[in-house]
């Protein structure tokens, strides 16, 4: 997802925009506070049975020989007493065993990272702008200060056929990207983690604009010559935040299909969807979006979990898309000369705010330390039920996580983010740094940003990490993690390793347009 509010003043359908997001202690609505209880209740049964169970261990663990031998003498005459018993310690324990969710690990995973050849600077790409010859002098002024303040650097990185001057963008273009990364990143994976094509069980990929016949899962299929009864998904048109929900339907399929991987490929292709007009509104996502890609490995295996780096915690989708504001916010659409484009609406961040709000506030349920649910509740009760004028209570989410991996999709919504969650900038530069390296590379940006904590040696054993993303439709996703060892980055191969110690780099600040 591109910023609308990059292109305030300047474009027409930008003009009574908001660059902020909505604050968070204006309203919180009660709906989404009792859909995350319900979600913790639902899925959390276990939570009631393991104490249960393990309040009947104890107990019976205290018990003497005399006490047992006077139990046994009981129960020798009762018969009655030996099959409810009995009965009832069967029942618990196949409750507990249908209930306890399958756990679900995160081998590793794989950021693919261009070569050399492909950077782009910020002045070839106003050189590759302005060389188009379709552009207005004024856009083209217009993307240059774009570019300026979109907290991208010198080092992202673009398709040969958007490279090129003349550039060339064609379906055979398209592939030729499509498979770069994906084979890349998968390639990365499968040499760090051993891993034979065959034994994949679960493929998904997902790319949001670029859906060719054959799919691209099929592209993957074929180049990997994997097995013939794959369980495969190509996921298209979901925006950026596509990727949690790649990982939430592997999540799902693990625990139907037991002793199985799953790979997950998330990815954009750029090629064919470069926007060559002139409406301001279709040009703020030319400047964001970049190349990039990453190949994810997942298991359900016992056996896989000593040598796991994560293992998933919980996802919660929100999706807002039948609010007709929400669902055209972000649009791909022809412009009035019939040219293709995504389109950002001046809604975007309001409707990006209420979607994250949303989730937010269901998340908070199951990941909140008691004390903070406590605070939250009490407040909101005052409020909602005693009509107490009292400022919703904002629960401290650093309690909750280590880590905030947020979708790098431009500069303004990580500011607003930063101020609405109090967070700091160690906890922000993972995101701003792989915007400032890589750019937008939509739904692959937040595991470049759980390379970089990685790269940066500070994921530690029982660590948490929460990935958030948002998108078309409209969406906002989370996906948490706890890591179950600490990541050496002395043994890592990851895009940031080369380079890690001249990071983080002082983006300035500059007012907006």
């Amino acid at each position: 997802m591109g910023e609308g509010n990059e292109a305030s003043s300047e474009a027409p359908l930008l003009q009574k925009s908001s660059n902020k997001l909505p604050d968070f202690k204006q309203s919180i609505k009660l709906k989404y506070v009792k859909l995350g209880y319900h979600h913790l209740i639902t899925h959390g049964m276990y939570l009631v049975l393991v104490p249960l169970l393990a309040l009947i261990a104890a107990q019976i663990s205290t018990f003497s020989l005399q006490d047992l031998r006077d139990l046994w003498e009981h129960l020798r005459f009762n018969l009655v007493s030996v099959i409810l018993c009995s009965t009832l310690l069967v029942f618990l324990s196949t409750l507990y065993f249908l209930t306890r969710p399958k756990p679900v690990y995160l081998v590793d995973f794989a950021c693919y990272k261009p070569d050399e050849a492909r950077k782009c600077t910020r002045e070839r790409f106003m050189l590759c702008s302005t060389s188009v010859g379709k552009f207005s002098q004024e856009n083209v002024e217009f993307q240059r200060k774009i570019i300026e303040r979109s907290g991208l650097g010198d080092a992202t990185y673009l398709p040969d056929s958007l490279r090129n001057i003349p550039s060339n963008p064609s379906m055979a273009e398209a592939r030729k990207e499509a498979e770069m990364v994906m084979f890349g990143a998968l390639d990365e994976l499968l040499a760090k983690t051993n891993l034979k094509p065959k034994d994949i069980g679960i493929l998904i990929v997902n790319c949001s604009l670029f859906n060719p016949t054959p799919s691209l899962s099929a592209m993957v299929v074929n180049h990997y010559k994997l097995r013939g009864n794959i369980i495969s998904y190509n996921l298209g048109g979901m925006g950026c935040s596509a990727g949690i929900l790649s990982i939430d339907l592997a999540k799902d399929l693990l625990r139907a299909h037991p002793n199985t991987n799953a790979v997950v490929i998330s990815t954009e292709n750029i090629t064919l969807n470069w926007y060559f007009g002139n409406n301001r509104s279709m040009l703020v996502s030319n400047c964001l979006f970049r190349m990039g890609g990453a190949a994810i490995l997942l298991s359900n295996k016992s056996s896989d979990r000593r040598r796991s780096k994560y293992q998933l915690v919980h996802t919660v989708r929100t999706h807002k898309g039948s609010d007709d504001k929400c669902f055209g916010c972000v649009t791909q659409e022809e412009d009035a000369e019939g040219l293709v484009g995504i389109s950002l609406s001046k809604d975007l961040m309001a409707v990006a705010g209420d979607a994250l709000k949303t989730n937010i506030t269901t998340l908070g349920p199951l990941v909140l330390p008691m004390s903070e649910q406590l605070l939250f509740f009490a407040t909101l009760v005052a409020k909602k039920l005693f009509q107490m004028k009292v400022k919703p209570y904002i629960p401290d989410f650093k309690l909750a996580f280590e880590h905030f991996c947020i979708h790098a999709g431009g500069r303004a919504v990580l500011d607003e983010l930063e101020k609405n969650l109090q967070l700091s900038e160690w906890h922000m530069e993972p995101s701003r740094m792989t915007l400032y390296r890589f750019g937008n590379t939509s739904s692959s940006s937040l595991w470049y940003e759980l390379a970089y904590s990685e790269a940066k040696g500070r994921m530690k054993k029982g660590d948490r990490v929460w990935q958030i993303a948002f998108g078309s439709g409209f969406k906002c996703n989370s996906a948490v993690w706890k890591a179950l060892k600490s990541v050496n980055p002395a043994k890592e191969k990851n895009p940031w390793i080369d380079e890690i110690d001249t990071f983080p780099v002082v983006v300035p600040k500059i007012s907006p347009l």
